[in-house]
């Protein structure tokens, strides 16, 4: 493998048709087949063309991420100084103009990447906790897990919408709003699933002893309450694809 000089490596951004080259600790790698560093750009915060070292230390995932492309060579100074590092205004500059917030992202680089991913984790583990709530009373009888369950759908209700918008935001923002296929599977199961929580908690509002006794209308609503497991679960393994993505099959 060849040395790089960071010269070369700043060349390679992946703008006006070039290859996508990052560094990290010595060694650079193309990413050019890589859908998430389009246009040089990766989660509209990291650029190409740089040693991206102390930025993976606080990315969601390691270097293995990397690793799974191919490695052309060696940075010929691994580090740059801390005076040539690219600063978080930098980036900001260097930001495709977005027709709304962008004095705010500017100001406020964090809103890029995070409020979604924060977000996001309450109407999942909502729909985790609703079956399970739901399954304890029907096994138990006690009363104090079939009110929790009945709060948890209120609280889905309530921080869905908000995953949703931050969701859309966060894909017009990092992804340029580009059809992708784990957004769009995000979309439809975002809609089922708020869709079920308000189902069951308008059910459960008006019919307060809908278990009670567990026959018919009981089980319709025991299975509409599971859906949201599955729901949830592939809901999370979708978004994980974006942060995570699997390994491109070779051949």
């Amino acid at each position: 493998m060849k040395e790089i000089d960071p010269k070369e490596l700043e060349s390679n951004n992946g703008q006006n048709g070039k290859p996508i080259w990052v560094a990290h600790d010595g060694k650079v790698f193309d990413l050019s087949e890589s859908g998430l560093w389009e246009g040089g750009l990766h989660m509209g915060n990291h650029a190409a063309g740089a040693d991206l070292t102390e930025e993976l230390a606080a990315a969601p995932h390691g270097p293995e991420m990397l690793e799974r492309y191919r490695q052309i060579g060696y940075l010929a100074r691994a580090v740059k100084p801390p005076d040539e590092q690219p600063s978080e205004d930098l980036l900001a500059e260097n930001m495709p103009p977005h027709p709304a917030g962008s004095g705010l992202l500017a100001r406020f680089p964090v809103l890029r990447r995070h409020p979604h991913p924060m977000t996001v984790h309450f109407p999942i583990v909502f729909g985790i906790s609703v079956p399970v709530f739901t399954l304890l009373y029907v096994i138990s009888h006690v009363t104090g897990c079939e009110i929790t369950a009945f709060y948890c759908l209120g609280a889905g209700v309530l921080t869905t919408p908000v995953a949703m918008a931050t969701g859309y935001i966060t894909w017009r923002i990092n992804y340029g709003g580009r059809p992708m296929r784990p957004v769009i599977i995000k979309k439809v199961l975002s809609v089922i699933l708020l869709c079920v929580y308000l189902s069951a908690f308008i059910w459960r509002a008006a019919v307060p002893g809908i278990l009670t006794p567990f026959t018919g209308a009981a089980v319709i609503y025991l299975v509409l309450v599971l859906i949201l497991i599955p729901v949830v679960t592939m809901l999370g393994w979708y978004g994980a694809s974006l942060t995570f993505p699997l390994p491109r099959k070779k051949g």
